[in-house]
């Protein structure tokens, strides 16, 4: 992510999602298995208002990577409807929704919220860097 649309969302205390987002990623996260999924997220603020399904182009368990190109076209659709790059989505088909070392590593170059789905235990969770990662509440 380069940071042409995409907002720093250090600052956030939450991020909301609702019930509709929520089923369309763990559609997306489950049609993947045993690979992770990816998304770009659009909104506004702290609101998710649409997801940008992509391909994990690693085709890994434990690691996704988004194209170029789909990542050139995920910031044209964002400049086109008028809404920010707000986050960055994935799974972990097989592990907890808490962010690897590699997630670690790049929510530096990508300072916007990440949600990572568990696939062991369906649910979702929110992390944003600030002097260190932090979970934020979900809300719907």
């Amino acid at each position: 992510m380069d940071g042409r649309n995409c907002q720093r969302r250090i600052d956030l205390q939450k991020i909301i999602l609702s019930q509709s987002i929520k089923r369309i990623l763990t559609k997306h996260a489950e049609n993947e298995i045993p690979n992770e999924s990816c998304a770009i997220l659009y909104g506004s603020k702290e609101n998710v208002s649409e997801v940008f399904l992509t391909k994990n182009i690693e085709e890994s368990p434990v690691n996704f990577t988004i194209s170029n190109e789909q990542l050139i076209q995920g910031y044209k659709i964002a400049e086109e409807k008028k809404l920010d790059v707000i986050g960055i989505f994935h799974s972990h088909p097989n592990s907890e929704a808490y962010p690897s070392n590699t997630d670690k590593k790049f929510m530096h170059s990508n300072p916007v919220v990440w949600i990572i789905y568990s696939g062991i235990n369906k649910n979702f969770k929110a992390f944003v860097l600030k002097s260190e990662i932090i979970e934020i509440p979900i809300q719907e």
